[in-house]
């Protein structure tokens, strides 16, 4: 199946690993252009290196206002266009209610929240008929996830400011699509695994209790990633599709 990507240039902030990685090499293996972000220099210039000429990456924060528009210049002045953009941002810190502190909630929300929300106002004021902007969101914008008391009251915001985007911008044609991702074998994943006394029967606990009994391997949450991202996918907006092996337990 040709999902149309050859030539299309994307923007895929958080993308020196895990979900925004694997997502940018599922889009430049099929022909598409990227410019992959990162906050360590070092980190986005080894992953841009990767990733092939069809790649160029810059350190830049989410939480910077500057960031949104220094982005798309950039997809114009590589690779001549701008199509899209994926916004995957890294985790908060993980803790319970009372172990967040005031600092936390506000660097999480300037980051996590915030500057999703400005690079989307940005990239739809940008973007033409069949652009498209996705976010990586979590599943707990369904369920919160013990432990994870910051991002799970952020990310369920998100996808509502998501899907009343998609209201918006789909008299336009533009697409606005979210990822709910699952227990994905990423560093993330691992480090939150990390924390409890037993990190492997951790694990084999959260396998138990995903229908496929395993978790899932990052390349598969790129494929879904680029599907939802290309213009093969150009009747589906306004959704919000998990990737977790059957683990909401939901439709």
């Amino acid at each position: 199946m040709d999902l149309g990507l050859k030539d299309r240039v994307y923007v895929v902030t958080g993308a020196t690993r895990g979900l925004g990685n694997a997502a940018a090499r599922e889009l430049v293996a099929d022909g598409a252009k990227v410019i992959i972000t990162g906050r360590d220099e070092k980190s986005v210039t080894d992953a841009a290196a990767a990733l092939g000429p069809n790649a160029v990456g810059m350190a830049v924060d989410n939480a910077d206002p500057r960031a949104a528009g220094q982005l798309i210049e950039a997809a114009r002045a590589h690779f001549g266009g701008f199509h899209g953009v994926f916004i995957s941002v890294g985790g908060p810190a993980p803790g319970f209610v009372a172990d967040s502190t005031d600092e936390q909630w506000q660097a999480a929300f300037e980051s996590v929240f915030l500057g999703a929300v400005r690079l989307a106002r940005a990239a739809a004021a940008e973007l033409e008929s069949g652009g498209v902007i996705g976010f990586v969101l979590s599943g707990s914008v369904h369920e919160p996830i013990p432990g994870l008391t910051i991002s799970n009251g952020l990310r369920p915001g998100l996808a509502g400011f998501a899907k009343s985007l998609s209201d918006e911008l789909g008299p336009r044609g533009i697409r606005v699509v979210g990822l709910l991702p699952g227990r994905i074998d990423t560093d993330r994943v691992r480090e939150l695994d990390a924390l409890s006394a037993d990190p492997e029967a951790t694990r084999a606990a959260a396998e138990s209790r995903i229908p496929l009994r395993r978790y899932g391997a990052p390349e598969e949450f790129g494929r879904a990633a680029a599907f939802l991202l290309s213009p093969a996918a150009s009747y589906v907006t306004g959704v919000m599709l998990s990737v977790d092996g059957g683990a909401r337990h939901g439709f």
